[in-house]
């Protein structure tokens, strides 16, 4: 048994799985509203995470509205920078050394002039925090799953077209009850073919067989949430000899409902299994919680050791775009982590 835990905000992580306007600070979303003149609901105004339920309906189009309303709120590009640049001090505060960052640029086109220059503003805050902050920052284009196939392609176009600019990977987000995967594996073909790394979201609101479309069909090599693998051994197996890396998010499958409470998310099924995991924060403005939190619950809810927890980082690292150097880089502060 280990009696003195050392500090998670310390420990050298990755951050895999962010969302742009999840990633706000739930007082920057105040102020942001009120210079704007947007009427914030109550969950959204009061400071404390709003109960959601998404895995009916309902749930998910209160979710989805939310977060609408949220990203309302960003119409300049000094909003971005600034949401930018406060994710990237809230990284650094918990011990993130990478963040891949993920964003739809459709949903920001209309206040920043189109699509272009919405992808530009954005990729210019992300060089600008990380300059600031020294965290090492790439972003990752996701497409809409509600959304037509033909706009993924043309998002897919346009991720690779800016792969020298800070685009690492390729996704697919929203409701997976929606949309087959395979509907969108012309686009995930273009992200692959100009050397992005395939990450659609899967095994959150729907099944293993959501995960095992994702390789198949997308041939993904990192798996937004993927919990629910889980549930089929046959797809654990798959997933470690594969070594697809599942973005984990706790707090958030707790939050909407995926799972009732913390010690029910798999994270010791997975971690057992050999499937490479890499803990994420989802959408910290509308769930709570932010990186080191994620390593918190593994540590208080699952009984991980701080070898485990050391290993979840490296997990986080490996299953990163970062180049060579950093990931030594982190990688060796992982050890020295364990060693004090």
């Amino acid at each position: 048994m280990e009696h003195v835990y050392r500090d998670l905000s310390t420990l050298p992580k990755a951050h895999l799985h962010l969302h742009f306007t999840g990633s706000m600070r739930p007082t920057t979303l105040i102020e942001l509203a009120d210079k704007y003149g947007v009427h914030l609901p109550e969950a959204l105004s009061s400071g404390t995470p709003p109960k959601l339920r998404a895995t009916d309906e309902r749930g998910w189009f209160r979710f989805q509205r939310l977060y609408d309303i949220a990203r309302s709120c960003l119409r300049s590009p000094e909003d971005i920078q600034r949401l930018v640049r406060e994710a990237a001090q809230e990284d650094v505060r918990d011990g993130s050394g990478w963040l891949e960052i993920q964003v739809d640029p459709t949903s920001y086109a209309p206040h920043l002039g189109g699509l272009i220059p919405a992808l530009e503003v954005i990729l210019d805050a992300v060089g600008a925090a990380s300059r600031e902050t020294g965290l090492g920052m790439r972003v990752l284009v996701a497409a809409n799953r509600m959304k037509h196939p033909l706009e993924a392609r043309t998002l897919a176009r346009l991720a690779v077209r800016f792969a020298d600019r800070g685009v690492v990977g390729f996704g697919l987000s929203n409701d997976e009850r929606r949309g087959m995967a395979r509907d969108f594996d012309r686009a995930f073909a273009i992200a692959r073919d100009g050397g992005l790394l395939a990450a659609p979201h899967g095994g959150e609101l729907t099944g293993p067989a959501s995960v095992r479309d994702c390789l198949d069909d997308l041939r993904a090599s990192r798996i937004g949430h993927g919990v629910r693998s889980a549930e089929d051994p046959r797809l654990l197996r798959k997933l470690a000899e594969r070594g697809v890396t599942c973005e984990v998010c706790p707090a958030s499958n707790v939050a909407l409902g995926v799972y009732e409470k913390h010690e029910d998310v798999p994270l010791r099924t997975l971690f057992e299994a050999g499937v490479p995991m890499a803990l994420g924060a989802d959408d910290p403005l509308l769930f709570g919680s932010r990186l080191a939190a994620q390593y918190e619950i593994a540590r208080r809810h699952h009984g991980f050791t701080d070898a485990e927890l050391a290993e979840l980082a490296r997990q986080s690292v490996r299953g990163s775009a970062a180049p060579e150097g950093v990931r030594a880089k982190l990688l060796a502060g992982i050890d020295d982590w364990l060693a004090s």
